[in-house]
């Protein structure tokens, strides 16, 4: 097991998970091809066991979706397996070359950056509607992390000269430098928690 590497190329076990809220919840295990074909789809809570590139991949699915409503048309890549791991594996490669280091930690990193740590949720008390600051469950934090990195990556090459791997790889590395200006993900993070802490 020690000597897969993932799509062959790079090694994942030197990567570690720095937050330790986040450590049962990013699952690195060594693995070649990281695709289950459903197999945690039905067990609540079992998605952890995926691979996390497999779980980027399954947002890069539906990069267009926004709240209830798809904003942006995502049927260039739906369903289309092969399509979003050749757009994944160039990500990869840019930023080996841009970073000089493992592409994988370089993606960890940036999913516990762009992790949000509180929100607001509304509910009703009586006869109106109460906002509250509430701390996001661990699973949430890296669901809403990649969500956020792959709809921001989506939004910035959707009729754009840019490739998707190239615009996935800026988005990605901007995370990991906890660049707000430049990173959609870092930039929703702050503006929730901002909110959280005006509804403490």
């Amino acid at each position: 097991m020690s000597k897969l590497k993932l799509f062959d190329k790079w090694d994942t076990e030197g990567v570690s998970v720095v937050d330790p809220g986040l450590k049962d919840y990013i699952n690195l295990k060594p693995i070649i091809i990281p695709r289950s074909f459903g197999k945690y789809s039905g067990k609540q809570f079992h998605k952890s066991n995926m691979h996390i590139v497999e779980r980027l991949m399954n947002h890069l699915f539906v990069a267009g979706h926004r709240g209830k409503k798809h904003r942006i048309s995502s049927g260039g890549n739906v369903g289309k397996t092969f399509s979003v791991m050749d757009i994944l594996i160039e990500t990869l490669q840019i930023l080996e070359k841009k970073a000089n280091k493992n592409p994988v930690e370089i993606l960890v990193r940036a999913i516990e950056n762009a992790a949000l740590r509180e929100e607001v949720t509304s509910f009703q008390v009586g006869g109106i509607i109460v906002r509250k600051a509430v701390i996001t469950s661990p699973q949430r934090r890296v669901d809403l992390a990649l969500r956020l990195i792959s709809q921001g990556s989506y939004q910035r090459a959707f009729k754009s000269k840019k490739k998707m791997s190239q615009c996935l790889a800026e988005e990605l590395f901007a995370a990991y430098n906890y660049d707000s200006q430049s990173s959609h993900a870092i930039k929703e993070k702050e503006r929730m928690e901002r909110e959280a802490g005006g509804a403490r």
